[in-house]
């Protein structure tokens, strides 16, 4: 079975049909959706559509979450941009997204088994950059599972580790946000990947060993930088178009 694992769409309907034309082509046999579906200066309409529409198994990112368990006066720009697009049928779709999805030795989980929100694989640095974390630090947020494959997201940050005598954990990294400025610390947090390309996994069992393939799709972004600027986030605009953030 080719599994193919998608995280962090935020809105981005462009970045999204990339994907599912890819994915078209390569003809995977199942999707699931690590969470972080809408939220963002972008297309979430478009993209909340297409996502029930699909049907895949989706878990609760941290943006997710945010778009119902708090009141609109207290929501971030990401929520606060969207949450008057969506109707109460989108809502409640939003608001069933289970924690965690396990299946068989799998396990599938936005950012930790435990948390939507705690950086797994890589943590905020002294530079105020994504530095990767050490093995003690990766095997600390295992928890008590026994699958010997885990896929997340969260960090937007693709990346393959093999825990010895253990799992392999996979980051798929982002669909939809290919870099990103936090301005809620100073200075300020930045994370850009230095490449504008809508990315996703493709994992598989070769030789009784399972292997993921990160895939980075080129699309062109134009519609989104569109919308973006359109409510003055122009450091999403620059993050589109260029991966980086100026």
């Amino acid at each position: 079975m080719r599994l193919a694992v998608l995280s962090d769409v935020h809105g981005n309907s462009a970045a999204l049909d990339a994907v599912l034309i890819d994915l078209d082509r390569r003809q995977v046999d199942r999707v699931i959706n690590l969470g972080d579906c809408l939220s963002g200066p972008l297309d979430a309409s478009g993209t909340v559509k297409r996502l029930m529409a699909l049907g895949w198994p989706t878990v609760c990112g941290n943006h997710d979450r945010q778009l119902y368990d708090r009141p609109k006066s207290e929501m971030g720009p990401w929520e606060a941009w969207v949450i008057d697009s969506l109707s109460k049928d989108e809502l409640d779709w939003v608001k069933s997204f289970p924690k965690t999805i396990s299946e068989g030795s799998t396990l599938f989980c936005h950012a930790t088994p435990k948390s939507d929100e705690e950086n797994w694989l890589d943590f905020r640095g002294p530079q105020h950059r994504l530095i990767a974390r050490d093995l003690p630090g990766v095997t600390s947020r295992l928890g008590d599972t026994s699958a010997n494959l885990i896929c997340c997201g969260h960090t937007h940050t693709p990346r393959v580790v093999k825990i010895p005598g253990g799992p392999m954990i996979v980051n798929s990294g982002a669909v939809g946000v290919p870099a990103y400025l936090d301005t809620r610390m100073e200075p300020n947090f930045v994370h850009q990947t230095g490449a504008p390309f809508a990315r996703y996994a493709i994992i598989e069992i070769v030789d009784g060993e399972w292997r993921a393939d990160l895939v980075n799709v080129p699309y062109d972004p134009s519609d989104m930088i569109k919308l973006a600027e359109a409510k003055g986030a122009i450091h999403w605009a620059r993050a589109l178009a260029s991966g980086w953030i100026a």
